[in-house]
């Protein structure tokens, strides 16, 4: 994995190759159980590729987990106290998923398609 990504997008990565091997899964595996093609797959755990809020509930679903899980970075999962940059990537993460939901359903709103 690429070291100058922000560290949320590691901890995604970190997270969704923990999960899937954990249930012996393939890469291809999850991404047909999720929906997604095997290259967004394998961009999503080198990296290379972010995900909007829908592709986080299809992986989540498809890994039989919560979707807060994906970004609870490693060791933060007991009651230690999450490390401050951890804390301030889960803030701006929420940020990012916030805004790329408004921004879906003013979308959906302007075409009429909430499909």
């Amino acid at each position: 994995m690429k070291e100058d990504v922000e560290p949320i997008r590691t901890i995604l990565a970190r997270n969704i190759k923990k999960y899937r091997k954990n249930l012996g899964y393939s890469q291809e595996k999850l991404a047909e159980k999720a929906g997604l093609s095997a290259q967004t797959l394998n961009d999503i755990e080198g990296c290379r590729r972010w995900v909007s809020a829908q592709t986080t509930t299809k992986l989540a679903k498809a890994l039989h987990i919560a979707e807060y899980q994906l970004f609870v970075p490693e060791g933060d999962e007991t009651t230690e106290k999450p490390r401050s940059s951890s804390l301030q990537s889960l803030i701006s993460l929420q940020n990012n998923l916030i805004n790329t939901i408004n921004i879906q359903f003013d979308q959906a709103k302007d075409t009429g398609d909430f499909t």
